[in-house]
């Protein structure tokens, strides 16, 4: 059978270590081509490039038989120059991350790595995003690799509804399992760390920390509490189908 033809991306930075894990894993799936960020774009949420121009570079960083090309833009960015100026057509799969970091719960909102994915989804074809619940630079990724290729295998043999894609989250350590969950309800309390420059300028930095605001037991994060890791289907569809019937009574 032909290999399925496989774009990676992500928003941590084409030399990042959990996208070349993901390359390796992914090389034994299917033709991979590489499109992705030349540096990091965490936090970009589904932002594209409008105001300035972009660049595409092809390089080689490790040997493998997969094509690489570094883009100057957002994860968003990658998908739709991929789909448009490097693939000529659309792929069977766009998998993001693996990214150093949750992208559960709100999280999902501001996610380069999943608006990656979201972007697929909305091109027409299947998106997964993969987080591994460790920040650290030096992660150890080989523990999301069954995970990764069992997700994977699952979405090319049995593809996903229209308009859906997959929201994979892997705790740090030893996996139990994979749990299929919704979305935790939770905020991020923000803060700014105010200091002052040499120059005598202020500047800030954003930090914070997250409130879980749901008791559901079939959520993301009581997954991920209990050593599962998460899947969620995400949709691109933002409206708030429970709520029409109440505004249609307005007085509009």
């Amino acid at each position: 059978m032909k290999k399925p033809l496989i774009l990676i991306t992500n928003d941590d930075g084409i030399t990042a270590p959990g996208i070349r894990k993901l390359i390796q894993i992914m090389n034994t799936i299917g033709e991979v081509v590489v499109v992705a960020p030349n540096s990091p774009q965490s936090g970009m949420g589904h932002a594209i490039t409008l105001n300035s121009v972009l660049y595409s570079e092809k390089i080689t960083i490790d040997d493998g038989p997969q094509q690489e090309y570094s883009i100057s833009g957002t994860p968003a960015d990658c998908v739709k120059f991929a789909v448009n100026e490097i693939l000529g057509r659309k792929p069977d799969l766009c998998v993001s991350g693996i990214n150093h970091g949750t992208n559960s719960s709100i999280s999902v909102i501001y996610s380069g790595t999943m608006s990656a994915a979201v972007e697929a989804g909305i091109e027409g074809f299947p998106g997964i995003g993969f987080s591994l619940l460790d920040t650290s630079w030096d992660a150890d990724f080989s523990q999301t690799e069954a995970i990764v290729r069992k997700v994977t295998m699952q979405v090319l043999e049995q593809g996903l509804p229209k308009g859906v894609v997959l929201n994979v989250n892997i705790p740090k350590g030893k996996v139990k399992g994979i749990k299929v969950c919704r979305q935790s309800k939770g905020i991020w309390a923000e803060e700014y760390d105010k200091r002052k420059s040499p120059h005598g300028k202020d500047y800030y930095w954003l930090t914070g920390y997250f409130i879980n605001q749901d008791d559901g037991d079939d959520t993301d994060e009581v997954a991920l509490n209990s050593g599962y890791a998460s899947l969620v289907p995400v949709q691109f569809d933002l409206t708030a189908h429970q709520a029409i019937e109440n505004l249609k009574k307005w007085n509009l």
